[in-house]
Order: C-alpha cells, then structure tokens, then sequence
C-alpha cells in the first residue's frame, strides 16, 4: 500500500462521514421541527430550563405514574 492510496482512502472516508453527519443533523432537525409543529413537544418552554432552576419554579413535566 502506498502512501497516495492511504491519503486517497482517508479522503473518501471524510467525505462520507460528513455527508452522514449532515444527514443525521438534517433529521434530527426535522424530527425536532415535526414533533413541535404536530404539538407531541413544546421546546419553546425548555429554552429557559437553565434560568429557572430553582426549588420553587414549576416543574416543566411531572412523572407519569405507572401500574
């Protein structure tokens, strides 16, 4: 193996890898702007979690209890 194949090899390599992780960026973001636009999740209200942490706030979603 020479050291031109190696380069060629690990060029194709990144390439793909970032096409795969555009993809899965694209979906994910797809994914988030479905479940709000369908009302599954409202992610407008955790855009605050880190400011309203203390004891008192309200909790954003209660535990659902289980038989």
């Amino acid at each position: 193996m020479s050291l031109e194949f190696l380069r060629e090899v690990q060029a194709y390599a990144y390439f793909c890898l970032t096409v795969f992780l555009v993809v899965v960026l694209y979906s994910y973001y797809y994914h988030l702007y479905k479940s709000e636009r369908t009302g599954r999740r409202n992610y407008e209200k955790y855009a605050n979690l880190a400011l309203n942490d203390d004891i008192t706030d309200v909790v954003l979603e209660g535990k659902e209890k289980r038989d």
